[in-house]
């Protein structure tokens, strides 16, 4: 019997033009929505579309940019956005047309577009590698988004012969409406970001640095291993740059506040509830202190602690303004995320230089250090006293409120532990024989340093020359003279703090009241 004439269409070939080639069009809205998103997150420079137009513009020969701006004047800007618009279509439409199956041509383009993007964002100023970030993750979503709906649209219906032109439209459609769904969301929530951080930077650029009333000495000499004539090749430098300065907190996206929109409220067991705005804090007198921080994760001779000049107000002046209560020993605050520290209350009263600080080494704070304000309290762990973006400050009581990482497990008041480290010579290091300077870092904060040891391959101790003391509340340097003999050997370290107690030497974690033990350096010297 013969078999029923087919009532299939006849094949037409691969599917229609115009849908593969939206396919290509939302691929790429999907590049640049996402990599927007990820740049405002991150770094509004490393935008894949806006870094490649700030380094056509940056790397555009004379002769182009004047024939820019003789011809399209103050709309020289727009119109590189619209070439570089009607470029990425043209692109977009040819990687959809050109995509196939199992065979990513199109994906491939943009692989090629992502490598001008990534090379864009890298060569912007001051870019570093993180900068790469958001275009490689972006083509990567492109990339894929381009080959899964290119399979839908090749895909035919169940049952039907692969050869069949008859593909699910429908489920193509749910694809690429997906696919612009989230291109759309992703650049505008980008966009939003990018314009806030604007604002933010705008505003940080007009903030003056006031003066301080009460400024911090100066450093004496001796002080900084790395300047005068004993100056310590490798030694730390005695201030730690704001770029420089580590940072640690539970912000995924570093949080945006103007001064205009900051607001400080005081409450809980005070006398006199009250919120301060920015222009309140003009009534209290500015300091400055150079204060070392350490966050309490720092392992043995970690790099988790800096020295900076801090300026801004006293905790103990605007906590006098609103009265404390006698039985509140918590100071609990809050940052404008929602991360909380408990601070005792005690040590922002004993007459240490804790402050809520404005500035950072003369300039306004960054924003990743807690622009517009911050605390800085000496001799305290990070987690227990440093909010950044403080909005709200609750008196409170130890037996009645948690903070964030104690909720965690971490000690209640964390009080920073004597450490010390070697930073000179390198870790490994191949040295010659004969005199080598070995150098480091000691620091209890609020304690002070009073003397560094130092012992070669388990031997006696030694007593290093430490460098000027500029105060207890900031780290000491330290120099040694070793005359070293060829082989390997092992360099340690331990400090002794101003209330003369010696450096734990047992090795403990950093959880949960900060890390412990001898740091060490293994060295190789030969003849």
């Amino acid at each position: 019997m013969a078999a029923p004439p087919s009532t299939r269409p006849p094949s037409t070939g691969s599917p229609g033009v115009l849908s593969r080639a939206a396919t290509g069009v939302v691929a790429v809205l999907l590049v640049l929505g996402v990599g927007e998103l990820l740049a405002a997150a991150t770094d509004p420079d490393a935008s894949p579309f806006f870094a490649v137009g700030g380094t056509t513009v940056d790397r555009a020969p004379a002769w182009a940019r004047e024939f820019a701006i003789g011809t399209f004047g103050t709309a020289d800007k727009p119109a590189l956005f619209v070439g570089m618009s009607v470029l990425l279509a043209v692109c977009a439409v040819v990687a959809g047309l050109i995509e196939r199956p199992r065979r990513p041509y199109g994906g491939a383009l943009l692989a090629a577009l992502g490598a001008v993007g990534v090379y864009a964002a890298l060569h912007r100023p001051e870019a570093t590698a993180t900068a790469a970030i958001p275009t490689v993750i972006a083509v990567v979503v492109g990339m894929l988004f381009l080959q899964f709906a290119i399979r839908a649209l090749w895909t035919p219906r169940g049952g039907e012969d692969p050869a069949s032109p008859n593909p699910d439209r429908r489920r193509f459609l749910v694809v690429l409406g997906a696919g612009v769904a989230v291109a759309v969301v992703a650049g505008a929530v980008g966009r939003y970001l990018a314009d806030r951080l604007a604002v933010v930077l705008e505003d940080r650029d007009r903030f003056r640095v006031p003066l301080a009333a009460d400024a911090a000495p100066a450093i004496p000499p001796g002080a900084d291993l790395t300047t005068g004539p004993r100056a310590v090749p490798g030694a730390t430098a005695f201030v730690t740059t704001n770029r420089d300065f580590y940072r640690i907190d539970t912000a995924l996206q570093v949080p945006r506040l103007t001064t205009a929109d900051w607001r400080l409220r005081i409450h809980g067991m005070v006398d006199r509830e009250t919120t301060l705005t920015w222009d309140d804090l003009a009534a209290f007198e500015t300091v400055e202190r150079l204060v070392t921080l350490t966050c309490v994760s720092n392992e043995v001779g970690g790099d988790l602690a800096g020295n900076a000049r801090w300026t801004g107000y006293r905790i103990a002046d605007i906590l006098d303004r609103v009265g404390v209560h006698p039985d509140a020993d918590m100071l609990l605050s809050t940052s404008v995320d929602g991360f909380t520290v408990g601070t005792p209350v005690e040590v922002l009263r004993d007459g240490r230089d804790a402050l809520l600080a404005v500035a950072m080494n003369g300039e306004p704070l960054p924003l990743q250090h807690g622009y517009p304000a911050r605390q800085v309290v000496p001799g305290l762990y990070g987690y227990v006293s440093a909010t950044k973006w403080v909005v709200d400050w609750e008196l409170t009581r130890f037996d009645r409120a948690e903070a964030y990482w104690t909720r965690r497990g971490w000690a209640a008041k964390g009080p920073i532990r004597t450490a010390s480290r070697i930073d000179v010579p390198a870790r490994s290091a191949r040295l010659t024989a004969g005199p080598v300077v070995v150098a480091g870092t000691a620091w209890a904060q609020h304690r002070g340093i009073d003397r560094i040891e130092v012992r070669v391959d388990g031997g006696p101790w030694q007593e290093a020359e430490p460098a000027t003391e500029y105060s207890v509340d900031t780290w000491r340097q330290w120099r040694w003279v070793w005359d070293a003999s060829p082989g390997d050997h092992t360099l340690e370290v331990r400090a002794v703090d101003g209330t003369g107690a010696i450096q734990d030497e047992q090795r403990r974690p950093p959880v949960p009241d900060g890390a412990t033990g001898l740091h060490s350096r293994t060295v190789t010297v030969v003849a």
